[in-house]
């Protein structure tokens, strides 16, 4: 097996900065796919990063800017992290709303969103009046988000309540996510798929021992696994100086 670019921070895969299952080892199977070729003029916004080690990801292999932006952690708190990776001149953390974001339009590189965006973005319509629109043109979205597998599309209910709660009714296969993002004539490429990863993430979320790691534990054997996946989506936006045939 080769070896993977999130390897190199292995020292932060425990509790204090995974949150879920490893989000590096989404990033790196994301950024494999759809490569960001991007250079310390350009700015990226990483949307619900968490922690910020998405972010500290991001800036070490782009060298780009990254805006870590996040609602449930202060911003207090992710500075502080980052002041103490010595990030601060290259990560800006920002705690608010996505929908209350202050952007300009077409101001940003690209925009990554890892295990977060089926909390506010699964409305259809949302990704083209929120999203889109903040990227410049040629620029990228790359979004990873929790899916179900396919046999199960439109079932989540009966499967992943027990697990999930309510939360359950926010996975979607790839095809229904494919219908979220819908089209616009600003997407020159898309692309919607399940993701090869699924064990590594997963096992490094186990190996935290945290009590929300232990919990997932209980039911990966019997609801995660059979029923679910990561489904990975891709966006570039259309740059109207370029041509595409």
């Amino acid at each position: 097996m080769n070896k993977l670019r999130s390897d190199k921070y292995e020292r932060y895969f425990c509790v204090p900065y995974l949150m879920g299952p490893n989000s590096l080892r989404l990033l790196d199977e994301l950024l494999d796919m759809c490569p960001l070729d991007l250079t310390p003029d350009n700015k990226i916004l990483d949307l619900g990063c968490g922690s910020g080690l998405t972010s500290l990801y991001l800036t070490a292999e782009t060298g780009a800017t990254v805006y870590a932006a996040d609602l449930w952690k202060q911003e207090s708190e992710n500075r502080k992290r980052i002041e103490e990776w010595g990030a601060q001149k290259r990560i800006i953390p920002i705690s608010g709303d996505v929908n209350d974001l202050k952007f300009e339009p077409g101001s940003l590189d690209a925009i990554v969103s890892i295990d977060s965006y089926h909390y506010f973005g699964g409305r259809e319509g949302f990704f083209a009046e929120k999203i889109l629109p903040l990227v410049k043109p040629g620029g990228s979205v790359l979004i990873c988000v929790p899916g179900l597998k396919k046999q199960y599309e439109g079932r989540a209910d009966a499967y992943l309540r027990s697990w999930l709660g309510d939360e359950c009714l926010l996975f979607r296969s790839a095809d229904e996510w494919r219908k979220i993002i819908g089209s616009s004539p600003d997407i020159v490429e898309s692309k919607v798929w399940d993701l090869f990863g699924f064990y590594i993430p997963w096992q490094e979320w186990f190996n935290t021992s945290h009590d929300y790691a232990l919990r997932d534990k209980m039911f990966f054997d019997r609801i995660i696994r059979p029923f679910t996946c990561f489904v990975g989506i891709m966006v570039r936006k259309r740059d109207l100086n370029k041509r595409y045939w």
